[in-house]
């Protein structure tokens, strides 16, 4: 059974912390390789195709580009017309692991991005943490080089010690060490194998040194020339014209277009399809093809139901490839439908049970990071998640695409091990200017969280590294923005479970709460400013049990925030104007989940964000607290 290779094609994935610049380096990429015309107008960013990626700022879906380099290190390698380098996109975000999980199963070799001035982060860990378990080699690019307050030499040494710390047996290790290191400035698209000065720009013009970097040290795809097909589903898509796209790395065989293939479900039974059509990626389009062999990465159409991790293989002879596995969710949420008064009021929007489970059903077929689960009631699911950013963004989307919903407040995934309530801790990595250092450590005793490290560069700036359970992180990025005036970084990944901590008191201030349905008035807030922050404007409609604003005492207090002025025989055209009104403050939906509490949810509609009590009568909350406060006397 001789072993081929297949010189023409390179399959990597970019790999880096949040903001290290992965999405531009791959802009660069794509511009360098001739891939845009002179004249096209391509977005900047041009991978972050989502609404909501162009509006973060950051990659929520691993994607996949396809370049055609055909500079003089293809020419080296013996291929003058040029070698096909797919690119995989990934996430810098934890909450979105399962991408990168998926990325890295599709490729034979890693760039690593490192930030020439933060250096290796949570992420950066955690990233090549899972590049390493696989055995992937890596390419170590310094991007940046060129901010002012970059620190080349010292950021290598870091990466470093990253390396020796996650390479566990000094066999494996000597060969892993062995590695590239790129000096790049992605937003300039210059990269050099020499080390610049802090500060300056790499000595190359162009990203030629990254590109012979990536052809030298990836190697190139090997299979077995008798063997039969085997194509690995990866990731999912939809095309208007062709239904659900899989998309695949075909590892053995050849695929083409119109054949028949054994789809290998992931419960084990064994299907025959027809491939309808064949697609493989050029720049940022889809092309149609013949048929694709070992090493390409392709997208087909004509199994509607395939899912990740499924596999495409020889119909007379199947043998399936192994599933795709994931990390452990680590945070749930409640997502059931729109119960209060104010439910359907928008015109033509999605509120019935069914449409919600459905759109969530949807979500998992692509989405392996997400699990759900039914709870004790009929038109609410538990969903799980890697984290609470993962999970407001599907609520966001679900909300931009016209669902109503209740979202219950973030809660923790436990496990009992040993017979112990075990809960996920975080690793939370904080870089902030030093007079902040006493606001920081006090917020995170409240939340349980224990120092581990604490460097000082001498630039003014402090980083510290806390071991934080992940509860204590529901509602920590508001305050600690708030606490360091905006100035300070905070990332965070997961470490692992330890023992429950017991009760975490993380928010002091009680809630303003709608006593009564109606409009909501200049002169009721006028009167209310002085009790607590609004989070409304006058004329707001509000009901029983909403939830209008913070109290600035502990307990929450029911208000009347739809009183009027009573009117006097004395004609005054300005009285209602006189009032001078603080401005409300507007929450986000990330927001709006943070504050709440546990008796608290919230309320999601396309047009606003409402927190709620879970409980809207007044009276029966009234009853059931005076209970527990009886209760904890006796």
């Amino acid at each position: 059974m001789p072993i081929q290779t297949r010189g023409d094609i390179r399959n990597v994935a970019i790999v880096a912390h949040v903001d290290h610049g992965k999405t531009t380096l791959v802009d660069a990429m794509l511009w360098q390789s001739g891939a845009f015309g002179a004249h096209q107008h391509v977005d900047e960013r041009a991978m972050d195709s989502g609404d909501l990626e162009r509006e973060k700022g950051i990659t929520i879906l691993a994607k996949n580009t396809a370049v055609r380099y055909k500079g003089p290190a293809a020419a080296r390698s013996g291929y003058p017309d040029g070698i096909t380098v797919n690119i995989i996109d990934t996430p810098g975000h934890a909450d979105f692991g399962g991408e990168v999980e998926r990325g890295l199963s599709m490729v034979d070799g890693v760039v690593l991005l490192v930030d020439a001035s933060e250096g290796p982060l949570p992420q950066t860990r955690f990233v090549l943490r899972k590049a390493l378990a696989a055995k992937l080699p890596v390419i170590l690019c310094i991007n940046k080089v060129d901010r002012p307050d970059s620190r080349i030499a010292a950021v290598v040494d870091e990466t470093y010690e990253l390396f020796m710390d996650l390479l566990d047996n000094a066999a494996s290790a000597s060969a892993q060490l062995d590695f590239p290191i790129v000096y790049a400035s992605a937003r300039a698209g210059r990269a050099s194998l020499t080390q610049p000065e802090n500060g300056t720009m790499p000595d190359e013009g162009t990203l030629e040194s990254l590109f012979a970097a990536i052809l030298e040290t990836v190697p190139a795809p090997r299979y077995d020339d008798e063997a039969l097909l085997q194509a690995h589903v990866t990731n999912l898509d939809a095309s208007p014209f062709l239904g659900r796209l899989a998309l695949c790395r075909v590892y053995n065989g050849t695929i083409r277009k119109g054949q028949q293939a054994a789809w290998c479900r992931a419960d084990g039974t064994i299907e025959r399809v027809k491939i309808t059509e064949l697609l493989m990626t050029d720049a940022l389009d889809r092309i149609p093809v013949d048929s694709a062999g070992p090493g390409d990465i392709i997208a087909l159409a004509g199994i509607p139901e395939i899912t990740i991790g499924e596999t495409l293989a020889d119909p007379e002879n199947p043998i399936p490839l192994p599933l795709i596995t994931v990390d452990e969710p680590a945070i749930s949420m409640t997502i059931g439908t729109n119960t209060s008064p104010l439910v359907g009021r928008t015109k033509g929007t999605k509120v019935t049970a069914r449409l919600i489970k459905d759109r969530i059903d949807r979500e998992l077929v692509g989405n392996v990071s997400i699990r759900v689960l039914p709870t004790e009631g009929p038109n609410a699911w538990e969903v799980q998640g890697r984290g609470e950013l993962a999970l407001a963004i599907l609520v966001e989307q679900m909300r931009r695409e016209g669902y109503e919903m209740t979202v219950g407040k973030p809660q923790v995934v436990t496990r009992v091990m040993g017979g112990v309530i075990h809960e996920p801790f975080e690793r939370l990595t904080i870089d902030a200017p030093e007079e902040h250092l006493g606001a920081i450590t006090q917020l995170l005793a409240v939340r349980k969280g224990r120092m581990e490290q604490m460097t000082n560069h001498g630039t003014g700036w402090v980083r510290m590294e806390f071991v934080v359970p992940s509860r204590g992180l529901i509602g920590f990025r508001t305050e600690f923005l708030t606490d360091t005036r905006g100035t300070g970084i905070a990332n965070h990944v997961f470490e692992d479970y330890e023992p429950w901590v017991g009760e975490l008191k993380t928010r002091q201030n009680g809630s303003l709460v709608a006593d009564r349905t109606g409009a909501a008035t200049s002169y009721a807030m006028f009167n209310l400013q002085e009790r607590g922050a609004m989070f409304l404007e006058p004329t707001t409609e509000v009901y029983e049990g909403m939830i209008v604003g913070e109290n600035s005492r502990v307990e929450d207090m029911d208000v009347n925030i739809t009183r009027e002025r009573k009117l006097t025989n004395v004609r005054s055209a300005t009285s209602e104007v006189l009032e001078r009104l603080i401005p409300p403050r507007k929450l986000s939906l990330e927001q709006a989940l943070e504050f709440c509490r546990e008796d608290e949810c919230v309320e999601v509609t396309p047009d606003a964000v409402r927190i709620r009590k879970l409980v809207l009568s007044r009276e029966y909350r009234a009853r059931t607290t005076a209970r527990a406060k009886t209760a904890a006397k006796s």
